[in-house]
């Protein structure tokens, strides 16, 4: 094959070879990401609310009947059973909780978790309603991974 033969072949293969190295780039970006809560990244913070009485007895999103004596919370995307730790960060002491997540919600802007009445009054909020909070997911129900391909929480 003369040389100008090889010379087109080469430059046919060079879109492919580009799109190629773009794609494998996009992936590579992808699986590297680290979800927010886990290890090395910064905590979330924002407001806390927690239920009314009125709900207890009926069923959470996740099917658990709502106890307002439970150590429970709502979030809008962590999977169902994730524990976290809610700690307040307006100098009240700092007094912190660890929920387990069977419910979604807030569903108010600004609010990035509603606990039941149990976990509030831990957090001695129950006179002021809503709080300033930090969330740092402590561990991941069984059989979700917490690594860098785990489950995503866009909603921080």
């Amino acid at each position: 094959m003369p040389n100008g033969g090889r010379a087109h072949w080469i430059m046919e293969l060079r879109p492919v070879g580009e799109v190629l190295a773009l794609l494998c780039a996009f992936v590579a970006g992808c699986v590297a990401t680290q979800q927010v809560g886990e290890p090395g990244l910064p905590e979330k913070e924002g407001k806390a609310s927690y239920y009314a009485g009125k709900y207890a007895g009926h069923p959470t999103a996740s099917g658990e009947i709502f106890d307002p004596e439970a150590i429970t919370a709502a979030h809008r995307t962590l999977p169902f059973g994730t524990r976290v730790r809610v700690t307040r960060t307006d100098g009240a002491g700092g007094p912190s909780v660890v929920v387990r997540i069977n419910d979604r919600g807030p569903f108010k802007d600004g609010r990035v978790i509603d606990l039941s009445k149990a976990a509030a009054q831990q957090l001695r909020m129950i006179g002021e309603g809503v709080v300033p909070v930090r969330l740092k997911v402590v561990s991941y129900p069984e059989g979700v991974e917490a690594s860098s391909s785990g489950p995503s929480d866009v909603a921080w």
